[in-house]
This record gives structure tokens, C-alpha cells and sequence, in this order.
């Protein structure tokens, strides 16, 4: 384009790979993240008013422990239902009990989503240098606005990325552990029974 060096649109060009990149390290990171989440509790359904976890043969699995240096809440199923469950074999090989994990803080709050929010983030703030560098180096009014255009994109990206870092770690979300409600006649594995009945 007339009055537009061409290492102008190679810098935007560069910059707009970089972040499609840190785009794609979020996205990935997020998809590997609920991934993980749905093999270890797969079968399993949490019930949030009880707190506890229904395995596939029906069992309850309580809270066992709250790691709050880790995030996580652990909870396990009684260890001689397990231990004489006929589907063990295939479930866990702890002889205390099947533990499922869940982490208090939801993506990107826990400490792997703010680790690759934190790559992304600085993927990000290189093609941010690289279009400044650009804006000392040319100065005409067609180039600036190429180049500022860029840099506004790659601003809102960068305040996006950011957001985990600006709520994490002074203002954690804050963990509140759920009043445990009296399991009524119809307990989690009554209704999860009756769920299940229905669905066939």
C-alpha cells in the first residue's frame, strides 16, 4: 500500500500470529484442563447440596479432606463397600477407598490455569513490543494507523489474559465450605436410583 512500509504489515502480520498462538496455548490448556476433570470423576456425579459424590454402583464418596494449600477437596468412598464392590477391579486399587478430587477454584483461578494463562500472557505481550518497536521506526500517519490499530488488539487480549492474574492470588476466590444438609428419606442415592429408572 502506498505510503506503508512493508515491514509494517510484516510486524502486524507477526503480531497477529503471536496471538492467535497465545489464543491457542489458552484454548488448549482449557480443553486439556476439562478433560482431565471429566476422566477422573468419569461416572461419577457430584451432588452439591450433599456435598458427596455418587459412583457408578450407586455408593456415596464424603469429604475425606480440604487441602487448602493445594485448592483441592478430596473425597473418598467407605473402604469396605469398595473393597467388596464387584466393580473394584476396574475402579480403583487403593484398598482405603476410590478418592475423587475436585479443585475449589475453576478455571483459570487454580495454579495450572494461571501457569499457561501466564505463557499466554507473555506470547502476547512480545507481539505488543514488537508493535511498538515498529511505531519508533516509522512515523508516517498511515503507517501509525496500522500499527495502532494492531496495538489495540493486542491490548484487549493482554487485559483479557490478565484478568487471572488481577483476581489471583491476593483476591482468591474466597472458599466457603457448603452446609452439609440432612439427607432426607430421598437420599443423593435415592434420587440418582430413581434418576437413573426413568432415563431406561
Amino acid at each position: 500500500m502506498a505510503g506503508v512500509h512493508a515491514e509494517v504489515f510484516l510486524a502486524a502480520g507477526y503480531a497477529a500470529f503471536l496471538l492467535c498462538a497465545a489464543t491457542g496455548i489458552d484454548l488448549l490448556a482449557r480443553y486439556s484442563h476439562a478433560r482431565s476433570v471429566r476422566y477422573r470423576t468419569a461416572g461419577f456425579t457430584y451432588h452439591h447440596a450433599h456435598d458427596a459424590w455418587i459412583c457408578p454402583e450407586d455408593q456415596i464418596l464424603t469429604r475425606s479432606e480440604t487441602d487448602h494449600e493445594r485448592r483441592l477437596v478430596r473425597y473418598r468412598g467407605r473402604s469396605q463397600i469398595c473393597n467388596h464392590c464387584p466393580a473394584k477391579d476396574d475402579c480403583t486399587d487403593s484398598e482405603d477407598g476410590r478418592e475423587v478430587v475436585r479443585a475449589m477454584d475453576p478455571w483459570p483461578h487454580s495454579e495450572a490455569g494461571r501457569f499457561h494463562r501466564g505463557i499466554s500472557l507473555v506470547v502476547a505481550l512480545i507481539a505488543g513490543l514488537i508493535l511498538s518497536a515498529e511505531t519508533l521506526r516509522n512515523h508516517a500517519p498511515l503507517e501509525l494507523a496500522v500499527l495502532g490499530a494492531a496495538l489495540v488488539v493486542v491490548a484487549l487480549m493482554l487485559w483479557h489474559l490478565h484478568a487471572a492474574f488481577r483476581t489471583t492470588p491476593a483476591n482468591f476466590p474466597i472458599f466457603r465450605p457448603t452446609p452439609l444438609s440432612p439427607i432426607p428419606k430421598e437420599g443423593p442415592r435415592t434420587g440418582y436410583r430413581k434418576r437413573k429408572e426413568v432415563r431406561r
